[in-house]
Parts: structure tokens; sequence; C-alpha cells
């Protein structure tokens, strides 16, 4: 911002407050005006693109507490004046800036020596601006005119135990900042899932709003059940006389008392029985527990039963379960 705009524009005119507004009431009335003259919500209207960058310029000035100091300092001191080429009439440069005590060089200051207290000793003309951009034209947004930069996210990482993941829990995470933070951890997180905390992250730069902590769950496996959408997932073994006579047999559920499924006679290893409603339960429906049946071939045998076994051979329908395979693969 060239410093003539420092004596044309009044920027508490321009947001339609006071002197002595509050940062908190400054910042309320500059996010009303920007979201009514913000570019994306007036396309083709050049008027309220104009009036945008004007509010935003305004804002990026009296939003810093230095800027803000240095902007009254000179609107006071100025009382109206304008820059001269000099030599005609009052209140002309030399005027208005030899209260800053520059007055040692007479009537031929130079303008960046005069402005050097502003920069810090940075020249007029790097940056941008005036001094590290303070004096220059905000960042960010449309055009470079979107006022408050938005804070950056922060990412945290967290494990936890299959059942916490199913049935949901709030659980303490430790801050970058050392500083414990809740996170209510949804009924059905699945492992790789992200959980955004919007406004937790780090604060903006200049007053606009923080970013987010991003928060990646990692989900410990479970030694009896897996996850399959809504649904839970266990293989439970049966025995050959359970799987060919039939019976009655008992499954565990995920945190809850065990139910009984009746495995029908003749029951071929990989078949699934459905419990309704004992799977994963969230705001999107409820699963199903899903008991896949596997045959448990017996791996020690007794004298007795291994003759019993042969007898049974013996009578056992001459079938040969792979004859519709083999059947198949010569097609």
């Amino acid at each position: 911002m060239a410093s003539q705009d420092w004596f044309d524009k009044d920027f508490y005119k321009m947001l339609g407050v006071t002197k002595d507004v509050s940062d908190s009431d400054l910042k309320k009335t500059y996010r009303k005006l920007a979201r009514k003259y913000h570019p994306d919500s007036n396309q083709g209207d050049d008027k309220a693109e104009a009036k945008f960058k004007e509010i935003s310029e305004a804002y990026s000035v009296l939003a810093d507490p230095e800027q803000r100091k240095e902007y009254d300092e000179i609107r006071a001191m100025g009382s109206g004046a304008r820059f001269t080429a000099g030599g005609g009439g009052g209140g002309g440069f030399e005027d208005v800036f030899s209260r800053f005590g520059q007055g040692g060089r007479g009537q031929s200051a130079d303008f960046e020596d005069i402005f050097a207290m502003f920069n810090q000793g940075q020249p007029a003309g790097s940056g941008g601006g005036f001094g590290s951009g303070r004096f220059g034209q905000p960042s960010g947004g449309f055009r470079g005119f979107g006022g408050p930069q938005r804070g950056a996210d922060v990412t945290a990482r967290t494990t936890l135990d299959f059942t916490t993941a199913v049935q949901g829990e709030t659980i303490t995470l430790q801050g970058e900042n050392g500083k414990p933070f809740k996170v209510k951890i949804p009924a059905g997180v699945a492992d790789g899932q992200k959980i955004r905390l919007r406004g937790r992250g780090r604060p903006s730069p200049d007053g606009g709003e923080s970013g987010d902590i991003v928060v990646q769950i990692k989900v410990r496996p479970h030694p009896v059940f897996t996850r399959d959408g809504l649904h839970l997932r266990l293989t439970v073994p049966v025995t050959f006389t359970e799987a060919t006579l039939g019976a009655t047999i008992e499954v565990p559920t995920l945190g809850g008392d065990p139910v009984k499924l009746r495995v029908a006679p003749g029951t071929p290893s990989g078949r699934v029985l459905r419990v309704k409603g004992r799977g994963v339960k969230t705001s999107k429906g409820t699963g199903d527990l899903l008991a896949e049946l596997q045959v448990a071939v017996p791996t020690h045998l007794d004298d007795a039963a291994r003759e019993a076994l042969e007898k049974f051979h013996e009578l056992e329908p001459r079938e040969n379960p792979r004859a519709e395979m083999m059947a198949k693969a010569r097609d």
C-alpha cells in the first residue's frame, strides 16, 4: 500500500466501525462484510469485487496491532494533509513527517529515508511494501485480497483396540503443545480412517480461522473377529460328528454374551451362519455377525476311535466328492 493511501483512506469508515472498536467486534464485522461481498458470491459484479478488496485491505491493517497504531498516528499527525511535490502551500510532505524527527536533512528529505523508520531499515521498494509486507498488499485469498489466512492443520495419530473402534469411545490424546485434548471416537471407525476436529489446530497468524486437528486412526487386529463393512466375521470350528449329524453350538459375540447356533446335519465346511444385529452398530445402520463353519479334522485317534472310523468308511456311500470338480475342469 502506498503511504498516500493512509491519508486518503478511512479504514474505520470502510468497515463501518469506530476507532475504539474491539478486536473481536472488528473480526465479526469483517467476516460479515467478507461473506456479503466475496467474489464467489457475486460472480461478475465488479463493484462487489472492489468492495471486497477494500474491506480486506482495511482489515489487514486494523487487525494488526502494530499497523493499526502506526495508521492511527499517521492519520492523526497528517490531519488530512496530502503529499505534494513541495514548495507550494503548507502541510506538504516535509511538514507532515518533520514530526517524526526527520527534519535534520532540511527541506530536501529523501522519500526512502523518511520511510526507513517504518521498514526498520528496509528499502521502501522491497517486499512489495513498507516493512515486511505490513504496508503492502494483503496476502492470501481471492486475487491477493482474501483477508486473514486460515491456521495450519495439525496431524495426530492413535492406535485403538478392535473393540473400541467398533463400539466407539471418548479418548484423550496429547497435543503438540503437551496439553491433553479429548477425541470422540464414533462407533464403527475403521483402520486408516481420519477424524477431523474443526478449529482445534494452529491459530491463524492474522486473526482468521484456526486450523483443524486431523486424527489418523490405526486399529489393532482382533484374535477372533474381523470387519466386513458393518458385519463382524469369525471362523467357528465344528467337529466332523457335529457337521455330519447336526448340533447346537455356542459362538462368542463382541462385547456381549455368547449366542447359540443350530448346525444342520450334513453341513459342509465353509457354510456361513448369520446372527442378525450382532455386528457393528452405527448411525448409518447395524451389521450382522457372520459365523463361518470350519470342520475340524481330528489329529489324534485312539484304537477304538480308529476302528470305528474304519468301520464307517466301509459303510459310507461310495461317492467321490471331487467328481463334479474334475468334470468341470475338463470342460
